[in-house]
């Protein structure tokens, strides 16, 4: 079929007839591939670019923040505590078995089990079907973010994952480990999976049943390449060797802007970037005067216009401005003399030392960023012991909270600041998935009521109220240090039409992706 395509493209243009790249090729290089194949071991950026293209969401968020259908083409409040989801007929998993009401519901229930994900599906009390094409989602309480939430639903094919080999459940969640699901995948996204070598390049082809026909889309093979390295990144770019890269480092943009065949696409971004103070590991952490010199002494606006050259925002608080719970009068407090005397207040006059992890190919210049946290962090006479990791590694470490200072970035999965607190600065509580991301094992009941509060809250002037208290005393408390939030910036070949497919959240829509 390829030999056919490329033999009629020739014939095309001998005729002086121009021919659409109905079979595009590409190559993009990310800093880091997915680190699973299974859209439910892991909650992280590269996880859900992955299950965007080999799954598809009941719900998409647009470029605006508006809600597009998908696998389900319509929805409905039938009451209080009630939303129904119409599904899409006629779409085919990439085993050949047909999409039911059945693998979402069955999805549904994988969810409410993993450990990262629970949290965002604990509202929930269950998900019933009605029929064959209809299911309900019943919560607790009256739940606001049923439609965000909804995004997060990548139905998955009960049948292929149902059943054992060699004695173990194929549908089983092993977190980084070697499970069934995250080493095969039958969605309904427009690729599926030919070949992958973690840490080498991923393969990706076009499905040829894919359910929607009014996509855009014309590229026919994907791979996916990690190159860590900024520079070597650009210079795969510059060289040709690569269609697109994300993201652009900095200081590399305006190499891509004066180059006559590359294009630059920015976004800006509300990740937020931030270390956690681990309470459990030094107890000099536990003292609020501490963590609150660690803040001060942290020039995180001096880190934005040195590392990141002003391509980023800086942050005082867990969730920027347009956020429910954004505070103006939050500001960043880079404050080296109130540091140094809230240290001699707290009895650490002369210092202490602490360890330190942060990623390296995982976050822009995330490195570079510890690096320069470690030399400010010297200036009260905290002696740091850095280690940087690739994110493949990280993220095991971070999971055992290794150090007593962590580096996380952290997109709200439901655009919402309340997402932000479920999973960075809630009590870490197994059961309910909350906190499962809080390596500071911070812990501070009236956050965790406020919050929970929130989630049954229907009065948007009510709800902020509550989440603007949280962000409040989460900056009294020092809770965490903000950093940024974090801007996207791609860049790739002229014939490649990114705008349309790229987005805040950082999930290109890589199946709509037009290849000129």
């Amino acid at each position: 079929m390829k030999f056919f395509k490329t033999k009629l493209a020739v014939a095309l243009l001998a005729s002086g007839l121009s021919f659409s790249a109905a079979a595009a090729d590409i190559t993009v290089a990310y800093d880091s591939d997915p680190v699973t194949l299974d859209p439910h071991e892991q909650l992280s950026g590269g996880v859900l670019q992955m299950s965007h293209m080999l799954f598809d969401p009941l719900v998409r968020f647009t470029k605006e923040f508006d809600f597009e259908p998908r696998l389900a083409e319509k929805w409905e409040r039938i009451d209080d505590n009630t939303f129904r989801f119409t599904l899409r007929k006629g779409v085919t998993f990439h085993s050949g078995n047909k999409l039911t009401a059945d693998d979402v519901v069955w999805t549904f229930n994988r969810l409410k089990s993993s450990g990262d994900f629970k949290a965002v599906f604990s509202p929930y009390e269950k998900m019933v079907k009605i029929d064959d094409y209809t299911i309900e989602i019943i919560s607790f309480k009256p739940y606001p973010l049923v439609l965000q939430t909804a995004t997060y639903i990548f139905p998955m094919d009960s049948k292929f994952y149902s059943g054992e080999i060699a004695g173990v459940d194929k549908s089983v969640i092993v977190k980084h480990g070697n499970s069934f699901a995250s080493t095969h995948a039958s969605g309904t996204g427009p690729f599926t999976i030919t070949s992958r070598e973690q840490g080498v390049k991923v393969v990706f082809e076009r499905f040829d049943n894919y359910w929607d026909k009014k996509s855009p889309g014309n590229v026919d093979k994907l791979t996916l390449v990690p190159i860590r390295e900024n520079a070597t990144r650009i210079a795969a770019l510059l060289s040709g060797g690569v269609d697109l890269i994300h993201p652009v480092a900095p200081n590399d943009q305006q190499r891509v802007t004066d180059s006559k065949n590359l294009e630059l696409t920015t976004v800006p971004g509300t990740r937020i970037i931030t270390f956690q103070m681990n309470q459990h590991s030094n107890p000099a952490l536990r003292d609020v005067r501490v963590r609150q010199a660690i803040v001060y002494a942290i020039n995180n606006d001096g880190i934005v216009k040195r590392i990141m050259k002003g391509f980023a925002t800086t942050a005082g608080q867990q969730g920027p401005e347009g956020y429910a719970g954004y505070d103006a009068s939050l500001v960043p407090r880079y404050d080296l003399e109130k540091a140094k005397k809230l240290m001699k207040e707290a009895g650490y006059e002369k210092g202490f030392k602490l360890t330190m992890m942060a990623p390296n190919n995982r976050y822009v210049n995330d490195a570079q960023i510890a690096q320069a946290t470690t030399s400010m962090l010297a200036r009260i006479g905290i002696t740091v012991d850095l280690k940087t990791l690739p994110k493949a590694q990280y993220w095991p470490e971070f999971d055992k909270c290794s150090a007593d200072m962590m580096m996380i970035g952290w997109h709200s999965d439901t655009e919402d600041s309340a997402n932000l607190s479920e999973f960075l600065t809630m009590t870490r509580d197994a059961e309910t998935g909350k906190g499962a991301y809080n390596c500071g094992y911070y812990s501070n009941p009236k956050v965790d009521e406020l919050v929970n509060k929130s989630n049954s809250e229907t009065d948007p002037a009510k709800r902020a109220a509550m989440l603007q208290e949280v962000e409040r005393i989460l900056y009294n408390d020092a809770a965490f240090v903000p950093l940024h939030w974090q801007n996207l910036a791609w860049g790739a070949k002229s014939n490649l039409d990114v705008a349309p497919i790229v987005n805040a959240l950082n999930f290109p829509y890589f199946g709509d992706l037009v290849v000129k």
